[in-house]
């Protein structure tokens, strides 16, 4: 029997032994956590891509007649061009995890996902937000295929800022477990 080094209670061999395997579930949580965010963040950047091309086509096909093309109102273009842009950054994004390139160090990668969900998470819900109340107006004199594509747009918008909202909580717990630079 050996004592602790604060020499108030002796430590019992049984207490050593108990205390294994508590640390080796901890290991295993750990890493089955890990490897379900490696597999969750390319899963929530593909729907993000998917919701993204979606609100961009339904949008740009939303032509119905003269006060019922989207490209007559800024806030409808604005989400179409922002849809562009998430669609190429989730395309890219979706590209460099399926390729396993590195393109910039660990961290500095995990430092540009992380932002750049961000970045375009805020956008997405900006563009969604901004045509809501357009749609909303529309919809108090009646409800048509304008109104109802438009809807549709803004909720794939949506949807793609959820996405990527959650990609970004990925990107920010790897960035969190990532050693400092050296």
């Amino acid at each position: 029997m050996s004592t602790n080094p604060d020499n108030q209670k002796p430590v019992e061999p049984s207490d050593v032994e108990a205390a294994a395997p508590t640390t080796f579930s901890a290991i295993t949580q750990r890493w089955k956590r890990e490897d379900t965010i490696k597999k969750a963040s390319p899963i929530t950047r593909g729907l993000a891509l998917i919701f993204s091309i979606l609100a961009f086509v339904i949008m740009v096909s939303n032509k119905h007649g003269p006060g019922r093309n989207f490209d007559e109102y800024e806030e409808y273009r604005y989400v179409v061009a922002i849809a562009i842009l998430a669609t190429l950054y989730t395309a890219w994004q979706t590209f460099v995890h399926l390729s396993k390139r590195d393109f910039f160090d660990r961290r500095t990668s995990i430092f540009v996902d992380f932002s750049g969900d961000q970045i375009v998470a805020y956008l997405l819900i900006s563009a969604a937000s901004s045509a809501i109340p357009l749609t909303n107006r529309f919809r108090e004199g009646q409800d048509n295929i304008f109104t109802d594509s438009a809807a549709s747009a803004i909720t794939m918008a949506v949807l793609a800022f959820v996405s990527l909202a959650l990609s970004a909580l990925f990107s920010g717990y790897k960035l969190s477990t990532t050693h400092s630079f050296v």
